[in-house]
């Protein structure tokens, strides 16, 4: 009895906003694992809650970086929307080498500066958020170009935000994101298979 009693006033400390993001958030990552367009409406939707549920949590550099999200998801859907009238859908495609030294300069150098800003400020956690941004915004390019690594990134960083957001006390997002680790690896593996198909033709 004690355990639903924990459980029930735990649920009672929840908010609608956050419920929402988190259903949404899980909807969108799930779909674009699938490979499927509609998972950029979601995204859209749940991003636009986080950017106000972050800035009560005191976590900039991640509520910066929802609105980051907003406008790529936007960019997102109209970039695979233009698929190659010969083919079904956008295709996967590889990272280059090229694109793994820019994108690790860029992600120690927006670490860096992000987090020596940020520890001026009320923000938790200055560098640790502002790496797990960084990394994020990287990955975000790349699930919006449907570069087939993305999905490696994501399952880093959203290893990292489960412990962030559970240190915050926010618990149902900590969840979400344990669930987006399972989510981007199924992600990886059936984008893998995509590109496997796509060699094939």
């Amino acid at each position: 009895m004690q355990i639903i009693h924990t459980l029930q006033e735990w649920w009672q400390h929840q908010t609608w906003q956050e419920l929402t993001g988190v259903i949404t958030g899980l909807l969108c990552v799930y779909l674009a694992a699938k490979n499927n367009i509609w998972n950029w409406p979601f995204a859209i939707v749940s991003v636009t809650i986080y950017i106000f549920i972050f800035f009560e949590a005191h976590l900039f550099a991640d509520m910066g970086l929802q609105v980051y999200f907003l406008a790529m998801n936007i960019y997102g859907w109209y970039y695979w929307s233009h698929k190659p009238a010969n083919e079904n859908k956008t295709p996967v495609t590889r990272i280059s080498p090229k694109a793994i030294m820019l994108s690790a300069a860029a992600i120690v150098i927006a670490t860096f500066i992000l987090g020596s800003v940020l520890k001026y400020t009320t923000a938790s956690y200055p560098y640790i958020d502002s790496f797990c941004a960084a990394c994020s915004l990287v990955a975000q390019v790349f699930l919006a170009r449907k570069v087939l690594e993305n999905w490696l990134i994501w399952i880093f960083v959203d290893v990292i935000y489960v412990g962030v957001y559970l240190f915050k006390g926010l618990h149902l997002t900590a969840g979400m994101y344990a669930v987006y680790v399972a989510i981007a690896l199924m992600g990886y593996i059936d984008w893998k298979k995509d590109l496997l198909k796509e060699a094939q033709i």
